[in-house]
């Protein structure tokens, strides 16, 4: 025979695990997405199908594909502070207003101060706010 109270027992210990798992899941979706690839939240621009997007590393380490041009650079992170130090950058045969897009985009990173993200959504935000979408896919 089961008594009531190793019945309660369960059912406590149950709940408090659904808790404590349900906390570490909106921990995890709430850090940093080392090791993704995050795309731009930004129509194309026209005659093209390209939008910036960025592929994060675990050392936070970057390859950069922008509206023309592409490279690396690295973020460094510390709580919601955020770096971003670009590398080198190749330089591809880009139509004037898609190398300006590639130019005001970087300038754009390279000022971000914080991060925030909320579930797939990771906004940089610097005198200009960014907003990224983790690819899941």
């Amino acid at each position: 025979m089961i008594s009531i109270g190793r019945v309660l027992r369960g059912a406590a210990a149950s709940g408090l695990v659904g808790v404590v798992s349900g906390s570490i899941a909106a921990q995890a979706q709430e850090e940093f997405p080392f090791g993704f690839v995050m795309t731009l939240d930004a129509a194309r621009m026209p005659g093209s199908k390209r939008i910036p997007s960025i592929e994060i590393g675990d050392n936070g380490e970057v390859i950069l594909e922008l509206w023309c041009n592409g490279g690396k650079g690295q973020f460094s992170v510390a709580g919601n502070t955020i770096i971003f130090v670009p590398g080198a950058m190749e330089n591809r045969s880009c139509s004037p207003d898609r190398a300006q897009a590639d130019q005001d985009l970087l300038a754009s990173l390279g000022d971000v101060a914080t991060w925030r993200r909320q579930g797939d959504q990771v906004t940089f935000t610097g005198s200009k706010s960014l907003r990224f979408l983790i690819n899941t896919n």
